[in-house]
């Protein structure tokens, strides 16, 4: 019974530790231009690090519900971000590309900007500080 009783102090301190060690805050990020219900839209959060290079530090697979995608990642620490996502129609998990290496699959990125040849960090990156920050990117 005492084994039990500790177990159970034990078992609810961890939740109140980890409530209280969150430190970071939510981006929400919509993406309203989608062209067709086909497939997915990928998700991806990255850092100066693993942006266009790596695996994203948060990413969501989302379905795609009247041409739009709302993704929302939570406990984002302070620091600087970007955010791409893409189009997979196909649902192979990779962006597809023409043999001239333009991409069959449409994209977008944070800021939205209007550049040609792959997304670039220094157009991409925003500041995260203690907000919620809410966004919109197009494709």
């Amino acid at each position: 019974m005492k084994s039990l009783f500790i177990f159970l102090i034990a078992f609810t301190l961890q939740f109140t530790t980890n409530a209280q060690n969150a430190s970071g805050t939510t981006i929400t990020v919509t993406i309203p231009n989608v062209t067709s219900s086909e497939g997915t839209v990928q998700v991806g959060l990255y850092d100066e690090q693993t942006f266009m290079k790596a695996a994203p530090i948060q990413g969501e697979i989302k379905k795609i519900e009247n041409g739009k995608v709302t993704v929302t990642f939570e406990d984002v620490a302070p620091g600087t971000y970007a955010i791409s996502c893409y189009h997979d129609k196909n649902n192979n998990n990779q962006m597809d590309f023409e043999p001239t290496g333009m991409p069959k699959e449409s994209y977008g990125i944070s800021n939205n900007p209007m550049s040609y040849g792959p997304p670039n960090w220094s157009e991409a990156k925003f500041e995260v500080s203690g907000d919620p920050i809410t966004m919109e990117i197009r494709m």
